[in-house]
């Protein structure tokens, strides 16, 4: 488990290499939940996401082994690109392993930044690579399921209520739980906020975790790419059983037609996997009232253009 202390060490380790991103009032959005909605804007975050935040806490703590023995990482997407882009700055050997069928923007921009993608047929067999390279002496820096990785992640938390000292609720999206788990206890330790956790059907891993006990482990099938892990971890559940005041799992639909709005009204291009938490909080709209403060998490921006007409043709065009 992380505190609070452990995320404000992350915020001065990582604030040479992140942005600050802005968290602003959206006039649109206020009148539609009745309420005072705010957007988190992580899609302006350097690699277009919030995880970079984590994979500079895990390399700058860990920083002369990375350098000597490199770093190894697993991602379908976001994450990929936040090591890669890491490990440029800080001088590390970088590889990545991801599924085969990875969205074009994602491996290029991974590539560019200087990683060694290596492709597998079966995503299930990356994270046995990784702990195969572990073993040899790299860094891996998982996507969620860790400590440092997490409290990273959590940095995002301590600029929302920095900027929203009334905030009264929080949205955010869960792929393995760490962006949930870090941003929970950076605010939650300091004022009780409700949170609300949002996935997509068929990226569900924790709703699915939560009715079972214990992690269960899913073929993802969402659109929301970047929520597809496979399972989530003990420790993520454990979070979540703490701090969430409620979970929905939102249809792929769903989280596009909020996207729709998001880019029409408030001229942002999110990806579904950070959209899906406004479709939420519209489904939550009887259980706020004028005085509520909500932040939307707006995740990740980096959806290809090829898959948003895809998207919008097969989901929207109707």
């Amino acid at each position: 488990m992380i505190s609070l202390r452990d995320v404000q060490d992350a915020q001065g380790r990582i604030r040479t290499y992140v942005k600050r991103t802005p968290t602003i009032r959206s006039r649109t959005l206020s009148e539609m939940l009745g309420a005072n909605v705010y957007l988190k804007l992580e899609v302006f975050q350097t690699t277009g996401a919030f995880k970079v935040r984590g994979a500079f806490n895990k390399i700058l703590s860990n920083l002369e082994a990375a350098r000597k023995s490199g770093v190894v990482a697993v991602s379908g997407g976001n994450h990929a690109q936040a090591v890669a882009y890491a490990g440029r700055l800080l001088d590390c050997k970088t590889i990545v392993l991801t599924h085969a069928n990875i969205p074009r923007n994602y491996l290029n921009a991974t590539k560019e930044y200087g990683a060694e993608v290596v492709l597998l047929e079966e995503f299930s067999e990356a994270f046995a690579r990784a702990h195969e390279y572990e073993r040899q002496g790299m860094l891996f820096v998982h996507p969620f399921d860790d400590p440092l990785v997490m409290a990273g992640q959590g940095t995002l938390g301590l600029e929302i209520l920095e900027d929203v000292p009334e905030l009264t609720d929080v949205f955010v999206s869960i792929g393995g739980g760490g962006l949930m788990g870090g941003t929970a206890v950076a605010i939650r330790s300091q004022k009780k906020v409700r949170f609300w956790g949002v996935e997509t059907e068929g990226a569900d891993a924790m709703a699915l975790a939560l009715a079972a006990g214990h992690p269960v482990e899913i073929r993802p099938t969402s659109i929301a790419k970047t929520l597809g892990a496979p399972s989530v971890s003990n420790a993520t559940l454990a979070l979540a059983r703490e701090h969430l005041a409620n979970l929905t799992v939102v249809s792929d639909l769903e989280a596009l037609e909020a996207l729709e709005v998001l880019l029409e009204r408030a001229k942002v291009l999110t990806e579904p996997a950070a959209s899906c938490t406004l479709a939420a909080a519209l489904r939550a709209k009887p259980h706020f009232k004028s005085e509520h403060h909500i932040a939307l998490i707006l995740c990740g921006g980096n959806l290809g253009v090829d898959d948003l007409c895809e998207y919008y043709a097969r989901f929207l065009k109707s």
